[in-house]
């Protein structure tokens, strides 16, 4: 790898991880939006190990300007994440329609990706006697343990510095910049008692064969802040399935057919792509077929599964697809 301040490899986005991953397009989607003249592009360390990915940008800038770059880009993208008496992606059939209607028409172009990667007032559902449209299934809470998808959709991102780590003498004050730059660019190391989406399999709150409470975790905030962000790449379409019904699907996503439960898949390529082109890696239809992947610069896909314990649900680690 090139030693120069054009190419940076991303030691804290792992690639076995749906926050990390999310945090990646994140990081893209913010980058395009403060420094569009830098043109970034990510690749994979596939011949490198641990396999991480590599962040190339068409001018020399070190991690202190990347993270400072990244920083402007998500607080100027979650400006925009108003949502305005809604805390839970549950809305009626009308409501969601207004809300694409108005993003697509306000000219806004990641206003309209962001709410068409939550919702389409195609697909509804009946729940406690009242129509709602089905949300993005990387939504993971509703209001369980007073967890509400939109209030932290909106909150997360523009929470630029996270509380102080540790207390009294010890306490320790970190700056926006420097949080992204321990997201993107050291091993995590969870420090920080702030607000999440459950898309870290860290996350994962059971309590068989532990010694301590599981539920006690803190978080990435930094990762956190670019996910917020990138999820608006992950767009939803309305999919007929076999017995007649219409779900929600995503780009990357699937369904058992037996059984409903929902699995993301992403590949992990060789070659710097844009983000634009990791959304068509997503959505490309021939990826179960080997020849296929091979020819896109694809070396392997990995895989998470939504799961579900109790009240609370989470994302597995992903696991190569063989």
């Amino acid at each position: 790898m090139s030693t120069d301040k054009h190419q940076h490899r991303l030691a804290g986005l792992e690639p076995g991880n749906l926050l990390a991953f999310l945090a990646l397009l994140g990081l893209l989607r913010s980058l395009e939006e403060a420094e569009p003249a830098w043109f970034p592009r990510v690749a994979w360390t596939v011949g490198e190990l641990p396999t991480r990915p590599v962040l190339n940008v068409a001018v020399a800038a070190g991690k202190e300007t990347i993270a400072a770059a990244a920083d402007v880009g998500v607080t100027r993208l979650a400006s925009r994440h108003e949502f305005g008496p809604y805390k839970d992606l549950k809305l009626a059939p009308e409501t969601a329609c207004q809300k694409l209607r108005s993003a697509a028409a306000a000219g806004d172009r990641y206003l309209a990706d962001l709410w068409a990667a939550l919702v389409s007032d195609a697909v509804v559902r009946e729940r406690n006697k009242a129509t709602e449209v089905e949300p993005t299934p990387l939504c993971l809470m509703f209001g369980q343990g007073h967890q509400h998808f939109l209030e932290r959709l909106s909150a997360v991102p523009r929470e630029r510095q996270p509380p102080d780590r540790k207390a009294g003498r010890a306490k320790v004050s970190i700056s926006e910049t420097a949080c992204l730059r321990e997201a993107l660019f050291t091993v995590w190391s969870r420090p920080d008692a702030t607000q999440s989406f459950r898309w870290d399999p860290h996350e994962d709150v059971r309590y068989a064969l532990r010694a301590t409470d599981p539920s006690d975790y803190k978080t990435q905030h930094g990762a956190n802040r670019l996910a917020a962000i990138g999820l608006s790449a992950i767009t939803v379409v309305p999919q007929r399935r076999h017995a007649g019904t219409t779900r929600l699907a995503v780009l990357g996503g699937s369904r058992n057919r037996a059984s409903g439960s929902f699995s993301f898949t992403w590949p992990i390529w060789r070659e710097p792509a844009s983000l634009a082109a990791i959304r068509s890696l997503l959505g490309h239809s021939g990826l179960a077929d080997p020849d296929t992947r091979a020819s896109l610069g694809i070396v392997e896909l990995r895989r998470t599964r939504r799961i579900s314990f109790g009240r609370f649900v989470n994302f597995t680690r992903a696991d190569a697809v063989p």
